[in-house]
């Protein structure tokens, strides 16, 4: 699949390049997509929700009541979980979500995501650029020459450049992230991705390994 390759105007520089099928012309495998994304999501939980149970309530432990004959529930204690203020049973406790996916399975994960992409034309490759300062209102006039302003965009650089990213911080549907970053859930939450040339290199270098 031949792209044409546009500068930062959106204006066509006379060059193509072929996507690599075995990165973007491939049958996405939805199960993979779901096991990175799952994986990604829970990587980002925090974990650290916390209820005191019964040992951890301060309070006396002096009997309330006699055990049978009010025509109550049982209860010892005031840290009873029957009772208001008392302990909660099987509450929530520190854990760590986490879980391991083997690196085959994401890459193919992130083919497929890819491959989605190019599927729905969602692929645009521009020339390599840099920024000489943070500036929002370029970046905004960036992406009105792609055409592609009002939508959620992905913009993969070669490497970590401040200037661009800072100048799409402020903007609610812009993400820019380095190519060797690249996950598939900012793939599919985007609903363009913007690659320059040497991103586009290494994306094929890290998924054809």
């Amino acid at each position: 699949m031949e792209i044409n390759v546009l500068n930062i105007k959106g204006q066509e520089t006379g060059r193509k390049v072929t996507l690599n099928e075995s990165i973007f012309g491939i049958e996405p495998n939805d199960h993979v997509i779901y096991l990175d994304v799952k994986q990604f999501m829970a990587n980002r939980r925090q974990g650290n929700a916390k209820s005191k149970e019964r040992s951890e309530i301060a309070g006396s432990t002096r009997k309330l009541i006699r055990q049978k004959g009010s025509g109550g529930a049982r209860r010892g204690d005031i840290k009873s979980p029957v009772l208001i203020g008392g302990g909660r049973v099987f509450g929530p406790q520190p854990r760590d979500y986490s879980f391991k996916l083997n690196k085959k399975v994401k890459r193919l994960a992130r083919r497929s995501a890819l491959s989605y992409k190019a599927q729905e034309n969602a692929v645009i490759v521009i020339e390599d650029f840099t920024m000489e300062a943070p500036n929002t209102k370029e970046f905004i006039n960036i992406t009105k020459n792609l055409k592609v302003d009002g939508k959620k965009v992905l913009m993969v650089l070669p490497e970590a450049n401040k200037n661009v990213y800072l100048s799409a911080r402020n903007l609610q549907k812009a993400n820019v992230m380095e190519a060797d970053s690249i996950n598939t859930y900012r793939i599919l939450d985007a609903d363009v991705l913007v690659v320059t040339e040497k991103s586009l290199e290494i994306v094929d270098g890290i998924l054809n390994k």
